[in-house]
């Protein structure tokens, strides 16, 4: 599959759109105000450890204590040690302790009041972005990501990526690894590096040790809490993880930026092989390739299918709901055969939302009821066919007793809903607003409430103009019944500044 990467960047903000044939599969955005931190390894300090929990809080010298967790404590001198997070594009191998009758051991983690203590400091990287009301999520187990290898400083240990399916590859990879690896450092083989030679590897990682180098230097030295290792901005990271043969050309609408992107491959990426282009077009680049279109439409709940059916995403905090509607395809010969075919499509469109979105954690879909269990089995197949092409780890976990279908996908940052967007001042973030009907009987109740402490009074009334046109239109019986069993002259005066909900009640002069 022929894939562009086409690239807006200005002095605030980077926009990446992946193309498939044309087709925008991917989107990532990134700010210079709110630039990522993932990925970033700080000298911090723990400010509080929860044994309740397991877990500390660290001052990293960000807005929040960012959350460490005892799983993902690594104690280099003792046996105690958890599975390392994979963070780098489901790059790490799954590894399982065997004991010696060939079980599986449980994980055992040493308790964490042992571990840290407060004020002691530490060097912990950024497993995921702060998200929502949460700080970031840390880990002690730090990787440094490269061209075709991961480097591991603080875990011995070699794989090869999960990706990578041929056992003879995988076998050649391993072997290579063990000639080039230093002692008490691990590696991993990235997906990219498929048919890669031993000499490129080895260059890779003599690059990554140098920045390691680095990395340790600044750690000895500073205040706490410091910064010591910065990923790679959003473009740079783009030529490092996502360039493989399928990518035809990269095409990017600025000349200082292009420039610095050549002078990054030539010193770093040497063996790149892939067509770097300048666009000079006057229409801006996004418009061009029809991607700015597609950025809107991320914001809309309703996504359309072909066939005229359609699927509705809702995003809470911690999970996302997905509901899928046959909406205007009737179909041509029978029911089950309508809800399949409308089942596949949505099954093959949520795949691509996921992605678009970067939609993580728990998704819940309710596909439309299916009677045969075959149908079930083609839709779970098709989501999983179509989940394997993501490149955040996503899979079905479920299909519950009512039928919903249960994924999880790995979330590192939030949605690019929430990156675009923010709750709405008028409704809260709620996505509704009061009705104009209910709006007009919330003040005929505040007139009641008010009326017998201000007899002979007049009362004022100004509402949204919508809402007043539903008052004396519908409600003029109301107004007069008011009027007259309170002996009160009620004045009621439109303004469209007002929100549907907002009005105000006023009691004012003698009649």
């Amino acid at each position: 599959m022929a894939k562009d990467i086409i690239i807006n960047s200005t002095v605030n903000e980077s926009r990446i759109a992946v193309l498939d044939n044309g087709s925008v599969s991917e989107i990532y955005i990134e700010r210079t105000k709110n630039k990522g931190v993932a990925g970033n390894i700080y000298r911090g300090k723990v400010v509080k450890v929860l044994p309740g929990m397991q877990s500390a809080f660290v001052d990293i010298g960000l807005n929040k204590a960012a959350f460490l967790h005892v799983a993902d404590v690594y104690i280099s001198d003792t046996d105690h040690f958890s599975l390392m997070e994979d963070r780098v594009a489901n790059e790490i191998d799954d590894d399982v302790d065997v004991d010696e009758n060939g079980g599986i051991k449980e994980k055992v983690f040493v308790p964490i009041e042992e571990l840290l203590q407060e004020n002691q400091e530490i060097v912990v990287q950024v497993a995921k972005e702060p998200i929502g009301q949460k700080g970031a999520r840390i880990t002690t187990h730090l990787t440094i990501p490269g061209r075709y290898l991961v480097l591991m400083p603080t875990y011995d240990h070699i794989g090869v990526s999960r990706r990578i399916e041929s056992e003879e590859e995988r076998e050649r990879l391993k072997d290579i690894l063990l000639s080039i690896k230093p002692d008490n450092i691990g590696l991993i083989a990235r997906t990219v590096s498929e048919g890669s030679k031993e000499q490129e590897l080895r260059q890779d990682m003599d690059y990554l040790m140098r920045i390691w180098s680095k990395t340790q230097n600044h750690s000895q030295k500073g205040k706490v809490p410091s910064l010591i290792y910065e990923d790679l901005d959003l473009v740079y990271r783009i030529l490092r993880d996502m360039i493989t043969d399928e990518v035809k050309s990269i095409i990017i609408d600025n000349k200082s930026t292009f420039m610095n992107m050549k002078s990054f491959i030539r010193e770093y990426l040497p063996d790149l092989k892939v067509d770097l282009q300048l666009y000079e077009n006057d229409m801006p680049i996004f418009d061009y390739y029809n991607i700015e279109i597609e950025i809107s439409r991320l914001l809309d709940r309703r996504v359309w299918l072909k066939s005229g059916g359609y699927i509705v995403i809702d995003q809470a905090e911690a999970l996302t709901v997905i509901d899928v509607n046959t909406g205007r395809y009737v179909g041509k010969r029978n029911f089950d055969e309508t809800v399949l075919k409308t089942n596949l499509e949505a099954a093959k469109e949520i795949a691509v939302q996921l992605r678009l979105r970067n939609l993580g954690g728990i998704i819940i879909v309710d596909f439309i009821d299916m009677e045969k269990e075959e149908h079930k089995q083609k839709v779970l197949q098709t989501l999983e066919n179509e989940l394997k092409s993501d490149r955040a780890k996503a899979s079905v976990v479920n299909i519950s007793p009512l039928g919903l279908f249960e994924i999880t996908r790995k979330r590192v940052q939030d949605s690019l809903t929430k990156t675009l967007s923010e709750a709405c001042p008028y409704c809260e973030g709620r996505g509704l607003v009061k009705s104009k009907v209910t709006t007009c009987y919330d003040i005929l109740r505040e007139i009641r409430r008010i009326a017998p402490y201000f007899t002979k009074k007049r009362i004022f009334v100004e509402a949204h103009s919508e809402v007043v046109d539903n008052i004396l239109n519908y409600e003029k019986e109301s107004i007069d019944e008011i009027e007259l069993t309170y002996s009160i002259d009620v004045e009621i005066k439109p303004n469209d500044k007002y929100h549907l909900e907002h009005f105000d009640v006023i009691p004012l002069e003698t009649v």
